[in-house]
């Protein structure tokens, strides 16, 4: 075999079907679009969601609700899982707690909560502490830091 004798797959090529030439072609007159009605118009193109004069199904859903396009997502880290990773003494950073894999978002902002029990000196940089995790890091000896929303 070489390159002088290669041949696409048998069925790969097939020819166009030419439609509108005369009526032994089966797709004469008309060419395939059945008679009158927007579809059958050159130009003519449904509109998105268009189900042939059916209520769209967007149309047809209720609309509740508000949706705020500023609502700030956070990454959540609990005081348990901060504990049981790190040593006593260790600053805890964003980008430590992305490294040990604790966050796995790359660009979300953090947030400590309170759940659990911490019993080590930590000192916590993060971007948002509840109250309760606030009061039991220093309740432990440790620090906590905020970090601005801007400078994740």
């Amino acid at each position: 075999m070489d390159l002088s004798n290669l041949k696409p797959a048998k069925g790969a090529k097939k020819n166009k079907k030419r439609v509108g030439r005369g009526p032994g072609s089966g797709n004469g007159k008309t060419a395939g679009r059945g008679h009158k009605g927007a579809q059958s118009r050159s130009g003519f193109t449904f509109k998105r969601g268009f189900e042939g004069g059916q209520m769209p199904l967007h149309r047809r859903l209720p609309k509740r609700g508000f949706t705020n396009i500023f609502r700030l997502e956070y990454a959540v880290v609990n005081l348990d899982t901060l504990s049981e990773r790190f040593t006593a003494g260790t600053v805890v950073t964003p980008e430590l707690l992305r490294e040990t894999g604790v966050v796995h978002d790359r660009t979300a902002p953090i947030k400590v909560l309170g759940r659990g029990e911490v019993d080590k000196a930590l000192t916590v940089h993060a971007h948002k502490f509840s109250g309760t995790a606030a009061s039991k890091i220093a309740a432990a000896g440790g620090a906590t830091t905020v970090i601005g929303a801007a400078a994740q």
